[in-house]
């Protein structure tokens, strides 16, 4: 109890100097901005400009957008690849991603499901409310290798479940790695020569259609188990 009022007054602290010192209001804004553009270009230029420290800054912006889960984090992945070449990068951005997730899971288990639903959206959390409910344990691994689910909401949700810590953290690591060195090797491909850019393009236009593929399948078994529910309760009526 006395370690949860600390990290209360810490998590306090840090939101009034948001607020209220403007070089750091700045800076998130501009954060918010950069992210806002959806352009690789602007992300690595950002990077870059820290010189020696921005492989530093680069893991501290995956833990920022961790945070504030609608933030794309493909764009630091693409951006890493490309400043780092893609298996240095898919390192980089794999480490700083499982440290995003472990601390979006300790601010689901210090703070609660209030502050978490404000941090992303009430139906996304429902969503995996009723993934957890139905794949119990496995839910972390299932839902980090499908594309269309974000990562940061995953590791909120499981924040708000009984699911220690070290059995999060291994099926985080697992689950996380397969999409990590496909990003970081295209990204590294769309900033090679015309060949690679060609090539880069290719396995994402790939990527996108399996993805859409997957959510397809996804929504087609929801809507399927919702009529088979609703089957039911006629005959039951009946």
């Amino acid at each position: 109890m006395k370690n949860k009022k600390w990290v209360l007054l810490i998590a306090l602290i840090i939101i009034l100097m948001c607020v209220f010192v403007k070089p750091l209001r700045d800076m998130i804004e501009q954060l918010f901005f950069l992210f806002g553009m959806y352009d690789v270009e602007y992300i690595k230029g950002y990077i870059l400009s820290f010189g020696i420290w921005a492989p530093v800054v680069s893991f501290w912006l995956m833990l920022f957008q961790s945070v504030v889960a609608p933030l794309p984090a493909f764009l630091i992945t693409f951006s890493n690849a490309a400043l780092f070449g893609w298996i240095k990068g898919a390192i980089l951005s794999w480490s700083s991603a499982m440290a995003g997730a472990a601390l979006c899971f300790f601010i689901a288990k210090w703070f609660g499901r209030g502050v978490v639903e404000k941090l992303t959206s009430k139906p996304a959390l429902n969503n995996m409310d009723d993934f957890f409910k139905k794949y119990g344990s496995y839910t972390i691994l299932i839902a980090r290798l499908l594309p269309f689910i974000s990562f940061d909401i995953v590791s909120y949700a499981a924040g708000l479940t009984s699911m220690g810590f070290w059995p999060f953290l291994w099926a985080t690591g697992i689950g996380q790695l397969p999409a990590t060195i496909i990003y970081s090797y295209a990204g590294e491909m769309l900033a090679g020569g015309a060949q690679k850019f060609v090539l880069g393009l290719l396995l994402l236009f790939a990527i996108t259609i399996l993805t859409i593929m997957l959510k397809k399948i996804w929504q087609n078994k929801k809507a399927q188990k919702l009529h088979m529910q609703i089957e039911k309760q006629i005959k039951e009526v009946c």
